[in-house]
């Protein structure tokens, strides 16, 4: 079976779609960075470095440093489907970013966003 479309796709060229969504609702792409940082364990400059390099969001995920062991409190529903009952490991990583950004443009508070 192919690989979805989203795996191949540069994370370099869905990133200012994050930051768009959030500040198109008064937040920042700090706060987008700051999710992105804390779902992945990336640093900012490692998380500036894939984005010169435009990797892959299979290969983003992959090669993360350390994926938030709270990621799994993400619960709800993004693009259709619950992110939680979502098998394919690397599309559940996705949507769990996809639902954090989601979160982050309708006003919640970046505590609740990160789990504390």
């Amino acid at each position: 079976m192919p690989k979805h479309k989203i795996y191949t796709m540069s994370f370099a060229s869905v990133y200012p779609h994050y930051v768009a969504k959030a500040e198109k609702k008064g937040r920042t792409k700090a706060e987008v960075d700051e999710i992105i940082r804390w779902l992945t364990g990336y640093s900012q400059e490692e998380v500036e470095e894939q984005l010169e390099k435009k990797t892959d969001f299979e290969t983003f995920f992959v090669e993360a440093p350390e994926m938030n062991a709270s990621r799994t409190l993400i619960k709800g529903v993004i693009c259709g489907i619950r992110v939680e009952d979502i098998e394919e490991p690397i599309m559940q990583e996705i949507r769990y970013l996809d639902k954090l950004v989601d979160e982050l443009a309708k006003g919640k508070a970046m505590e609740k966003i990160l789990r504390k």
